[in-house]
């Protein structure tokens, strides 16, 4: 990517992949076109979103599975790290059948369109601190 032209181009899933291809990442594409991988055994999905799909989201979910009786402390968890810490966002989601999982998320709005050093500095950001996020979950 470096001594490439910073040409803007809209945010696309051969964008994403293009990202990842140069950096030697295995991934996969779902069943609903969405772009995904496996980076220190936690889900980081490459979302496009917004009417456009011009919002790019890296969404991480951490590896370690939670209880309802968690949920109090998890809550704890991730007011301090969204006060102490720049990114990913984290949150809670409880399932239907009362299975909680952390998750974490980098968001951009790219409707301008984007360069590929910018998705590469996004993405990488995206998982290196969703990945961070996931092992100080670990501790918990």
């Amino acid at each position: 990517m470096d001594g490439e032209l910073a040409t803007l181009r809209p945010l696309t899933n051969e964008l994403i992949m293009a990202v990842l291809d140069k950096r030697g990442f295995t991934y996969f594409t779902d069943d609903d076109g969405d772009v995904g991988g496996w980076w220190e055994d936690n889900l980081i999905y490459f979302f496009r979103l917004g009417n456009d799909h011009s919002m790019l989201q890296v969404r991480t979910r951490a590896r370690r599975s939670f209880t309802v009786e968690d949920v109090p402390r998890l809550y704890e968890f991730c007011n301090t790290w969204n006060h102490d810490k720049l990114w990913p966002k984290v949150y809670v989601h409880v399932s239907d059948d009362g299975s909680v999982i952390l998750c974490g998320e980098v968001f951009a709005d790219l409707e301008r369109g984007v360069t590929l050093p910018q998705l590469d500095q996004l993405m990488m950001c995206g998982i290196s601190t969703g990945c961070e996020m996931a092992a100080a979950s670990d501790e918990l």
